[in-house]
């Protein structure tokens, strides 16, 4: 133990913060991701239409929400590192409530799952913040973010085969697995990245549910206009995040391709996404105007979600899965950069609390953002609710650029 606890301690804290939140966030992401890989056969085994998977889609943010408005006081209490191993038990006990295969249990599940990803942001962004190299603070935070794709991507080349062959719920089980493992592997890093804990801090109930603790992270987040200017931006990414992670597998199905080909598709979305989150972090950091550079993106993403929308039906795979390369390389590549910026602007010991607050809005457009599709499906089909999506991220980037050019005018005339 000594000798393992020596090598530890010779690799850089931040290398090692960025291993740990890494690992949490692909995990958490692998799982969440599981059941919008096998909604075709999900929604089907239980007699359902195909767009009421973004009502499972719609409760997990929602669980994820529950977490971030309430659970302050236990993240302060546990310790980051804690926090997100009981989020990963959490998902995976979810998981394997799932597996059971009732609609009842799906809904429970699609809750604890959200639930157990809540931990994930405001732990992570607590840990990089303190150890991240400033110079170098977005582009490893967008490293971190990169496990959400990577996870997704995963479920897409993994989970599919695994549901055609063997059966959804066999599926499931192998997300048990990956949560379970992933909440022991981060174990030993507890001692050096939970020694900031409130071991005083209440965790009662009445202090969890307290009005007091919810407003904290609101507080956190209003006490700075740039703040909430970048998490509305954010919210808006997230709605059309929120789309297309949660029925382009069915989208595609429905659009005449098969589920393996669907699922490769959406490994190439979820996969850009891993590459795009880490270079267009890194260009952030070069420009030294993150701000500018999501703006930017959120016009290109909202044209590539576009052309997304339009794809012919029985689509080629090479052309389904380019098209859903460049969406998920511009629509799903943001979160690194918001993040990095919340911290950025955030007093350091208020991190945890501005993220759990911007988190808890931007997952707001996650809940709202799937339902509101699953409604719109039956009215205008699948290609309108997406350009739908499409046009108020561009809408938003256009006041979004107005903001920033009106306090590039305000510098200036100072």
């Amino acid at each position: 133990m000594i000798a393992q606890h020596q090598r530890v301690k010779s690799i850089p804290d931040w290398l090692l913060a960025l291993s740990a939140t890494l690992l949490a966030q692909s995990a958490s992401s692998f799982m969440g991701q599981c059941l919008p890989v096998v909604a075709p056969l999900l929604t089907r085994a239980n007699g359902l239409e195909p767009e009421r998977i973004g009502n499972l889609s719609s409760l997990n943010s929602l669980g994820a929400c529950l977490f971030l408005a309430f659970g302050s006081p236990i993240l302060a209490r546990l310790g980051p590192v804690r926090s997100m191993q009981i989020g990963a038990l959490t998902a995976a006990a979810g998981m394997a409530l799932a597996a059971t295969g009732s609609w009842p249990a799906l809904v429970i599940a699609a809750l604890m799952l959200g639930i157990g990803y809540g931990p994930t942001p405001p732990s992570g962004s607590r840990i990089l913040a303190r150890t991240a190299p400033p110079a170098h603070r977005t582009l490893i935070f967008s490293i971190k973010q990169a496990g959400a794709p990577a996870g997704g991507a995963l479920a897409g080349l993994i989970v599919a085969p695994i549901a055609a062959y063997y059966g959804w719920p066999a599926a499931l089980l192998v997300a048990v697995g990956v949560g379970s493992l992933a909440a022991l592997v981060i174990s030993p890093l507890r001692a050096m990245m939970d020694e900031e804990r409130d071991r005083r801090r209440s965790v009662h109930p009445r202090d969890i549910f307290s009005v007091a603790n919810v407003m904290t992270p609101v507080r956190a987040l209003t006490e700075d206009p740039a703040m909430m200017s970048i998490s509305a931006l954010a919210l808006s990414f997230a709605i059309v995040q929120g789309v297309l992670f949660s029925f382009s597998v069915t989208y595609l199905t429905e659009a005449g391709m098969s589920l393996g080909e669907a699922g490769l598709a959406y490994a190439c979305m979820q996969g850009a996404g891993v590459f795009a989150r880490i270079f267009l972090g890194y260009l952030a950091d070069r420009t030294g105007q993150p701000a500018a550079n999501l703006t930017v993106q959120a016009f290109i993403a909202a044209g590539c979600v576009f052309a997304y929308a339009g794809l012919p039906p029985h689509p080629p795979l090479a052309l389904a899965a380019a098209v859903a390369l460049l969406a998920g390389f511009f629509g799903c590549s943001w979160n690194g950069i918001y993040m990095a910026e919340i911290a950025r602007l955030a007093p350091p010991h208020k991190v945890a609390d501005a993220t759990s607050g911007s988190t808890l809005l931007v997952f707001l457009g996650y809940v709202a953002g799937p339902s509101l599709f699953a409604a719109a499906v039956p009215l205008w089909g699948w290609q309108v609710p997406y350009r739908l999506a499409a046009l108020q991220l561009a809408v938003m980037a256009v006041f979004q650029s107005v903001k920033l050019l009106r306090a590039a005018g305000r510098f200036r005339r100072g």
